[in-house]
Order: C-alpha cells, then sequence, then structure tokens
C-alpha cells in the first residue's frame, strides 16, 4: 500500500531526530561499528513507526539491537520532546535490523565470483562487434 503525504512527512521527521538522539546518547557507535536509521515507515493512523537500523561493521548486530531496545523509553522520552509540537501522538516504536546494504555487499560478491569463473568474461562481446 502506497504511503500517505502525512505518513512520509512523520517518518522523515522520526528519522531525523532518532539518529540525532542516537549520537546524543551514544548509540550510533555500538558493539564497534555505526548505527544509523536507514528507513522509517509509519502505520496509516500514525499510531506505530517500524525503525529500519543500517549496522556498519558491527560484529553482532543482535546484541547491538538488544541495546537499542534496552534504552527505547530514554529514544522515545527524548523524540516526545523534540516532536511535540508537530504530532500530537507519538508513535509506538519498533525497532528492525535493516539487512539491504548486508544484501547488497553478498550479492556484488556473488556477481564478481561468477565473472571470474566464467571463461573469456570480459570483453568477447564487444570483439565479436567490431
Amino acid at each position: 500500500m502506497k504511503e500517505g503525504k502525512r505518513q512520509k512527512q512523520v517518518g522523515s521527521l522520526i528519522n531525523k531526530e532518532v539518529n540525532d538522539i542516537f549520537q546524543r546518547l551514544g548509540l550510533s557507535m555500538v558493539e564497534g561499528g555505526m548505527v544509523s536509521v536507514s528507513s522509517v515507515k509509519i502505520t496509516p493512523d500514525l499510531l506505530e513507526a517500524r525503525i529500519y537500523l543500517s549496522f556498519f561493521q558491527v560484529q553482532d548486530t543482535a546484541a547491538a539491537l538488544k541495546k537499542i531496545e534496552d534504552r527505547a523509553w530514554e529514544i522515545k522520552k527524548e523524540l516526545a520532546a523534540r516532536v511535540k509540537q508537530q504530532l500530537r501522538r507519538i508513535p509506538e516504536i519498533k525497532y528492525f535490523a535493516d539487512d539491504t546494504l548486508e544484501h547488497v555487499f553478498k550479492m556484488e560478491a556473488l556477481f564478481k565470483k561468477i565473472k571470474e569463473e566464467t571463461p573469456g568474461s570480459g570483453n568477447k562481446a564487444e570483439d565479436s562487434s567490431s
């Protein structure tokens, strides 16, 4: 289902503010790597926000996600203070690991491996067109 204009506005606002909150609370650097909000999806009634977190060079993403969830009340309290002028109700926040970046790296590695294993790959198509 397509997101409405208000959903996108609220999602963008929450994305920006939660990234700032993570930096302020020291949650942007956990488990030896970086954490950032990659996207925020809001339900049509604006009562639930699904925050997708991107982990870069984090050894244990489950432990990092748990650490963030353990401080969820603190994050929500800070978020409420920042957006109280724009939102009547603060959405219920749920955190999820966004594995899109990891998936992209795996796919690139597979393509590279296929290209290396294919005999005569490279400029063969270009040579036959001349």
